[in-house]
């Protein structure tokens, strides 16, 4: 059955800022297509509560608090999960973002932070995990850009930046490591996770940006889990180098931040 191809049974996988949000939704996803989990983000207790979640769906979690800005801390999520669970075969690069902020006051230090959290870290992890990987076969590494990365809009000039280089990293990794590893991305829309907490609880402003998106709505955590497992799982095993827009089908930012002309 052609369901059978999104199992992942018995593979184990890392995905990072897996406290919340989509992180916290692929994690689960993951577990409940068969496999165990290294969950890695800042704050034991939202891992803790996505661990139960990943046990009651039958799998092992393994938790990892962890500041993943630290690029020693991020690799060494490869072989703790090798240590905890005996191999490695899907990475989810989840870290990510940068506060928007005017042209004028976004320094190139913001920018080379950005690019780092963005970026460094993803090539951090995916280094540590590739020879463990090679191990058993290979494996799908899966990283989270966004929209951002390929539209215009004011504000946005640090992120949008770093995750246009995560999404052609994305092209360049996959031609490096075919045919024993798939290297995907995925653009994400406006997602209601806690970056977007406020607007979701605005009503005006949550109907102005479901207005401008032509799906109608902002889009769930699962929305973008359910991309992860067709990527990582022999779903998509024809899939490589391709970053996949999962965004309501939006071709502009759908929040404007108001800020002014220079």
């Amino acid at each position: 059955m052609i369901l059978d191809r999104f199992h992942v049974t018995d593979q184990v996988a890392i995905v990072t800022g897996a406290g919340r949000g989509i992180g916290a939704a692929t994690a689960v996803a993951l577990a409940e297509a068969g496999a165990d989990v290294v969950i890695s983000s800042r704050t034991e207790d939202q891992l803790r509560e996505v661990a139960e979640r990943i046990e009651a769906a039958g799998r092992r979690a393994h938790v990892v608090p962890a500041d993943l800005s630290d690029l020693d801390a991020v690799a060494a999520l490869a072989p703790a999960a090798v240590e905890a669970f005996g191999r490695l075969d899907i990475v989810v690069d989840n870290l990510g973002g940068s506060m928007p902020r005017e042209w004028v006051r976004t320094s190139t230090r913001v920018l080379e932070e950005a690019f780092t959290f963005n970026v460094t870290t993803a090539h951090a992890l995916n280094r540590a995990a590739v020879p463990l990987m090679l191990e058993t076969g290979g494996g799908s590494i899966v990283g989270i850009s966004s929209v951002m990365g390929r539209v215009t809009g004011r504000g946005y000039l640090a992120y949008g930046t770093a995750k246009g280089a995560l999404a052609h990293y994305t092209r360049l990794a996959a031609r490096d490591l075919a045919p024993r590893i798939r290297v995907n991305a995925i653009a994400v829309g406006s997602v209601a996770t806690s970056a977007l907490e406020i607007v979701v609880q605005d009503d005006d402003l949550r109907t102005r940006m479901e207005t401008v998106t032509p799906l109608g709505r902002i889009g769930d955590p699962e929305d973008i889990a359910a991309a992860v497992l067709y990527l990582s799982s022999p779903a998509g095993a024809y899939v490589t180098g391709k970053v996949i827009e999962v965004d309501g089908g939006i071709e502009q930012p759908n929040l404007d931040l108001g800020f002014a002309d220079l």
